[in-house]
């Protein structure tokens, strides 16, 4: 099977702009007709909702830390029917973990020699001018088997920077693709996890079509469709198998953060999923088979969920004669108690004896490898996972039994093993994927 042509927009380090490259660039090829496929290297949970926002299509994250090539090939399979996929990276281009001997390091490098994508680096020049080719031609030639289309040059001051650093980057042989002028209205409002989420952003829709405007003005769009390559898939591989038949799924701004390609994966197998609100003091679906609390920022609406009787009730209900199953912020409203930033607990759904504060701040980030010691919904024990733990809440109390043995990425062992009891089971870490024993 081919890929569908792609390129991989990166850039030097986080912060450099790459974020409003892509949903310019979504929205400006989405406009101009073309079927469009977003993509998101690494495990960000928040910026594939920007990517739906911008293209109309589900985006979906590639990770080779975490996936093996059977997933990759059908995630990547969901552009089937696209023209072009365009895939945002995470932090630097060749960023990820430093675990030798394995087979892949999570960069967004690697994801765009695996699938053949050319990488178009957003450099923030604003400091420099030709120096900032000399750094270009570094990320070129740390790895020359990569496919490079070209430099979009952001941040630039004046007609004269942009000519300054035009040269420089033609001495070294790259391939400027846009310049943009420096603006400050082009930014995303961010809180303590990055940036908010797609459906709290106060006009996205304005914000989105202004950023294609820009790209328009100041990008070759041609040249950029022009670029785009893609590499034949191996066939074989299928999106993750769903838990349950009938999954009650949450969904609301304090439970956003599911992995698309998991919940893809259990619609794509037929699975049928009752999406409820918890914010809007929603019960789950009576007749689910299961409950299934994904992460967000349940310690943002600490107070309406403490007061969310309908939904805590339906909740309980449940839990007594099925299973329920709680990820992050999903785990933390099935524990016991949250305490908020200005010191307030407020009273969770009781499920677990977890408490947790987000007054004690501590960041917690990196991927997760995990060895069940008791079964979760979907996977038996002993089956080892992998995902990803991103939040600043600190645990206070976990007294139910650990749900599993849980390392970081180079093997060392963390304290956010997990929990359960009787039907009840909730993680830190986000699932990307598993192997059953």
């Amino acid at each position: 099977m081919n890929n569908a042509p792609g390129i991989m927009i990166s850039a030097p380090s986080s912060g450099t702009g790459k974020t409003t490259v892509t949903l310019g660039l979504l929205r400006a090829l989405a406009e101009d007709g073309m079927r469009v496929q977003p993509f998101k290297s690494g495990p960000d949970y928040i910026d594939p909702a920007f990517h739906l926002a911008a293209a109309g299509r589900a985006s979906f994250n590639l990770d080779t830390w975490a996936m093996g090539d059977a997933l990759l090939n059908a995630i990547a399979a969901q552009a089937e029917s696209a023209e072009i996929c365009v895939a945002e990276g995470s932090m630097g281009l060749y960023d990820g973990v430093a675990t030798r001997g394995q087979s892949g390091y999570g960069t967004s490098a690697e994801t765009a020699q695996r699938l053949g994508w050319p990488v178009v680096l957003v450099v923030d020049v604003s400091g420099q001018a030709q120096s900032a080719a000399a750094a270009a031609l570094g990320f070129r030639m740390y790895n020359p088997d990569l496919p490079f289309a070209g430099v979009i040059l952001n941040r630039v001051a004046s007609p004269r920077h942009e000519r300054l650093t035009a040269l420089g980057m033609e001495k070294a042989g790259m391939n400027v693709l846009g310049a943009l002028p420096r603006r400050g209205d082009l930014t995303l409002p961010e809180r303590h996890l990055g940036l908010i989420q797609a459906v709290e952003h106060p006009d996205l829709e304005t914000a989105i079509s202004g950023y294609a405007s820009f790209l328009r003005e100041h990008v070759d769009l041609e040249a950029i469709k022009s670029a785009a390559r893609g590499k034949p898939l191996a066939l074989g591989g299928a999106l993750p198998a769903p838990p349950a038949q009938r999954i009650a799924l949450a969904q609301d701004a304090a439970f956003s953060f599911a992995y698309p390609h998991l919940v893809e994966g259990w619609r794509a197998a037929g699975a049928e999923l009752l999406p409820f609100s918890p914010l809007a003091n929603e019960a789950p679906d009576p007749g689910a088979d299961l409950v299934w609390l994904p992460g967000g920022y349940p310690e943002l609406h600490a107070g309406r969920l403490a007061a969310a009787d309908t939904f805590r009730a339906g909740l309980r209900r449940h839990a007594e004669t099925r299973p329920v199953h709680g990820e992050c912020g999903g785990y933390m409203a099935l524990g016991a108690g949250l305490i908020d930033k200005e010191g307030k607990c407020h009273a969770m759904a009781g499920l677990l004896g977890l408490e947790t504060s987000y007054e004690k701040r501590k960041f917690h980030l990196g991927y997760r490898q995990a060895e069940l010691l008791a079964p979760m919904p979907g996977h038996l024990a002993g089956a080892r996972l992998r995902g990803h733990e991103y939040h600043y809440s600190t645990i206070l109390e976990q007294p139910d039994a650990p749900l599993a043995k849980v390392a970081d990425a180079d093997g060392n062992p963390v304290p956010e093993t997990g929990s359960y009891r009787g039907y009840v089971t909730g993680t830190f870490f986000h699932l990307i994927t598993g192997q059953e024993p």
